[in-house]
């Protein structure tokens, strides 16, 4: 195993395996994997997908995987910390707003194996940025962090774009409508906006009836809108507790709760423990989620 540099507020790894190993670091957030060389297979919660030579996948946080390889491979790893959006050199708003748009990986991708990258242009944009990162660090180290960082901001929009550009639901493949994608990634695109997510505008962007708007997301998504909406807020609540330096009442003010004490009510509700809770002992609650995880993956 070979790591190139460990830097805050990332860290990069490129390692050659014959098999896989568990690897001396904390997934916290979450990373960016390359193969480089090489085949096998990769696996998240049991779900498997086949690699080779160019593959590019996203690792989440908190959540069980592995490789299983079958011929010599030579990994990438970018990691980005929770101290890539805190305490930078920028100012509060620049941080804030770049720490929002990077929670859409995490409250959007739905964590299942496979190439993230669904555009061969911005496959090859990746791999010139992920060589010129790879040449920096060896080249220059620590006197490099702050470009590295600014290529990594690039790495992170291009991820975006894809998560965009990609089917990251699990829904019912049955009868399903296509609707229902394009509901959704608004949602999620503007769950920071209680105004664009009333029922009311829902039905003009997407040219339904107010009354039928609630029950067609229930059809297509087994799931109320308005739970779904306070879900995916409660998820992005417990992605700046972990990974921000947002207080409580920043994050109630921007998700559109009422106050804090409504948001707390509310995260309890839903989560079974209050925000403090949360923030002292996440990860290990997170973990807990995943008891069917392998345990020797689950460190990671």
């Amino acid at each position: 195993m070979q790591i190139l540099e460990a830097h805050k507020p990332f860290e990069i790894q490129e390692i050659e395996m014959t098999e896989w190993k568990q690897r001396p670091v904390k997934n916290n957030f979450f990373e960016l994997v390359l193969i480089k060389e090489g085949q096998g297979t990769q696996c998240i919660n049991y779900n498997d997908h086949n690699y080779s030579k160019g593959n590019m996948f996203l690792l989440p946080p908190l959540k069980c995987h592995s490789f299983t390889i079958e011929k010599t491979t030579k990994f990438v790893f970018l990691k980005f910390t929770d101290s890539f959006f805190k305490n930078g050199n920028g100012s509060v708003m620049e941080k804030n707003e770049w720490f929002k748009e990077a929670s859409y990986i995490l409250s959007n991708y739905n964590q299942l194996p496979g190439d993230i990258i669904k555009n061969e242009t911005d496959r090859q944009y990746l791999l010139n940025l992920i060589s010129m990162i790879l040449q920096e660090s060896r080249s220059f180290g620590n006197e490099s962090v702050t470009l590295i960082k600014s290529l990594m901001i690039s790495v992170m929009e291009i991820l975006i774009r894809n998560i965009k550009k990609g089917s990251f639901y699990e829904l019912p493949e049955s009868n399903m409508d296509d609707r229902i994608t394009k509901m959704l990634t608004f949602i999620n695109e503007n769950i920071d906006k209680p105004e664009q997510l009333k029922v009311e505008n829902l039905a003009e962007v997407f040219m339904m009836s107010p009354t039928y708007v609630s029950e067609f997301f229930k059809k297509q998504v087994s799931i109320s809108l308005r739970e779904y909406i306070i879900k995916a807020k409660l998820k992005l609540v417990e992605i700046r507790l972990l990974n921000s330096d947002f207080t409580l009442t920043q994050i109630a003010d921007d998700l559109g709760f009422t106050d804090v004490s409504h948001l707390s009510k509310t995260f309890k509700r839903y989560t079974g423990a209050s925000l403090r809770e949360f923030k002292n002992n996440g990860e290990y609650m997170l973990l807990k989620r995943n008891t069917n995880c392998e345990a020797t993956t689950a460190q990671l």
